[in-house]
């Protein structure tokens, strides 16, 4: 048996090699690196994917987060807030750019942001949410968006771990991940579920006018060339990542559909085992399943993680510290204790191998290895 991975891009790549090289030799042949027609195809197609509106390419998911917070015009001062369980991209431009966040504690078995703790977390000074959709499916959008309706805060969808997940609203009405706020914002690194050989990002929304605002700031401020009308950043997709990203949307489907077949084979080996918790599916979304996330009990973690290292099954933590307690963020004046369930999760979370091209003996021996540690 070959060594198992985490997330297999080789074997991904080479059930599509024809498609890609062919995608990536027109782009040589053509020489638009920068904004070639690709790019622009790429948009409409991932918009027609979607259903949203518009579509603006990036050059990755950290920048789709800050040009996102620049275009809906946050300034210095003020106040976003973002669940403390998440990767800390969406936490890091909030600081680059002078806001504050307000962090708030996440359900225990979603991991979606708990709106129990939006209204203690909002004051004078919050202008916007970013619900983060962890692990491959949506939080619970119908409460952000009627508190922020309500408060007349913006929504940032963090859409970076959820490419293709649907949120069911309560009228059985669906939306995909990353329509449903002000602005959407996804990565296409490589090991996201639609992941280019490279850096990548997107920013979905359905205003024109913001979308306007997005490309500008993207490019340098500018509408026409020269010619700056607000402070911007340099931010694109080059032409052979969206060439490469053309061709894996046309499988992101089957690669949403491998993962979850994999997901319910782990599900039905791992329910029942002791200490350990499977992870539970949001009423009102689909998963896609980037992750996929146990929770181990008993303070066995990292001995578990241990364990499956030395069998040769690998195993990762997302995330091991909460974000109100990284030593970056301690000036926000935040301690340990403030949100337990993040805490708490952050000493049990354990995701183990999940992609598009797991063979079935790979998957026996990581269930086989798992349930031997029980033993």
């Amino acid at each position: 048996m070959s060594r198992i991975q985490m997330v297999d891009l080789r074997s991904q790549y080479e059930r599509i090699k024809p498609e890609v090289d062919r995608a990536i030799q027109e782009v040589l042949n053509s020489t638009a690196f920068i904004n070639g027609p690709e790019v622009k195809l790429f948009a409409e197609e991932l918009a027609k994917y979607t259903g949203s509106e518009f579509v603006i390419p990036c050059a990755n998911g950290t920048d789709a987060l800050q040009i996102a917070m620049m275009a809906l015009g946050f300034e210095p001062g003020d106040e976003v807030i973002v669940p403390t369980f998440t990767y800390v991209a969406t936490v890091e431009v909030i600081a680059l750019l002078g806001l504050k966040p307000r962090f708030v504690d996440v359900l225990p078995d979603t991991y979606e942001l708990d709106p129990n703790g939006l209204e203690k977390a909002l004051t004078p000074q919050t202008v916007g949410i970013v619900p983060v959709h962890l692990y491959g499916q949506c939080t619970n959008m119908e409460n952000v968006l009627s508190f922020a309706k309500k408060n007349k805060l913006k929504v940032i969808e963090d859409t970076a771990q959820a490419i293709g997940a649907v949120y069911t609203y309560s009228d059985g009405s669906k939306s995909q991940a990353g329509t449903i706020g002000d602005v959407g914002t996804t990565s296409f690194f490589p090991s996201k579920n639609l992941g280019c050989f490279g850096d990548g990002g997107a920013m979905f929304t359905q205003d024109s006018e913001l979308a306007e605002r997005l490309r500008m700031v993207a490019n340098h401020g500018q509408k026409k060339k020269y010619y700056h009308d607000s402070i911007g950043v340099n931010s694109r997709l080059d032409t052979l990542q969206a060439a490469i990203l053309r061709v894996k949307l046309g499988h992101l489907n089957r690669y949403s559909a491998s993962r979850n077949e994999v997901a319910d084979r782990y599900d039905d080996a791992f329910r029942g085992l002791p200490m350990v918790k499977i992870p539970k599916r949001a009423k009102n979304s689909s998963h896609v399943f980037h992750q996929y996330t146990l929770q181990v009990e008993g303070g066995r973690r990292d001995e578990m993680k241990a364990f499956l290292q030395e069998k040769g099954v690998p195993s990762m933590v997302y995330y091991p510290v909460p974000l109100h307690l990284q030593n970056a963020y301690r000036e926000f004046g935040y301690n340990e204790g403030d949100f337990p369930v993040a805490e708490s999760l952050c000493k049990k979370v354990l995701s183990l191998p999940i992609h598009t091209e797991m063979n079935l003996d790979d998957q026996d021996f990581i269930i086989k290895t798992v349930k031997s540690f029980f033993k």
